[in-house]
């Protein structure tokens, strides 16, 4: 059962054993790929970033990056203006509810998230986090060509008789079309890859 309890203000809970409950979305996709997800607070970017490889089903072959709104995040890079990720925390740059990022992977093919926090709660004792509570349909493969190459890609694997059909089939590594769902979602399947991420905040 999600997490309904606030962290209050004035409580005596530190920052770093708050709870961001978040929600991450693949921008342009339709219909929405997304996963909500809860993550300690103290998280970094950098861990943040492997939180979301792992929740989507990114290989983390690519370049990545976070976006505040006044500052970008990421491997450090002077010449790009990216600051370092592991040197910025969630609650840091996204302090409250309603506060959002912009999480960019593959400088190439522009795979954007938009990251929503929808509450800031308090663990709840002997939960692992980060965990995944639900999302929507699967990740797409890497280097399909951003979300528009990704919807052609769709569009090719289900026509048989398209002349590309063969060629993605066999770059994918299938077989047969059928065994690509882009519906495809199974929540104990994500926290599985999330699980080496996890830790127990508060003890029973």
């Amino acid at each position: 059962m999600a997490n309904t309890r606030r962290a209050k203000p004035n409580s005596r809970t530190a920052p770093s054993r708050t709870i961001h409950k978040i929600k991450a979305t693949l921008r342009d996709s339709r219909p929405p790929i997304w996963r909500r997800l809860e993550v300690p607070s103290g998280t970094t970017l950098r861990e943040l970033h492997a939180i979301i490889q792992a929740a989507f089903g990114w290989e983390d072959y690519h370049m990545w990056s976070f976006d505040t709104g006044r500052d970008r995040y990421g491997m450090p890079d002077p010449g790009l203006g990216i600051r370092s990720a592991a040197a910025q925390r969630l609650g840091q740059a996204a302090p409250g509810a309603g506060s959002q990022l912009l999480y960019t992977y593959d400088f190439g093919d522009d795979w954007e998230h938009d990251i929503l926090v929808e509450d800031i709660t308090e663990p709840e004792p002997g939960i692992a986090y980060p965990r995944c509570l639900t999302g929507r349909r699967a990740c797409p493969p890497e280097d399909s060509g951003g979300i528009w190459g990704y919807e052609y890609l769709i569009e090719i694997l289900s026509d048989p008789s398209h002349e590309e059909h063969e060629d993605r089939l066999e770059w994918l590594g299938l077989d047969s079309a059928d065994e690509f769902d882009p519906a495809a979602f199974d929540t104990a399947q994500v926290n599985s890859a999330l699980s080496p991420l996890a830790t127990v905040l508060v003890k029973h």
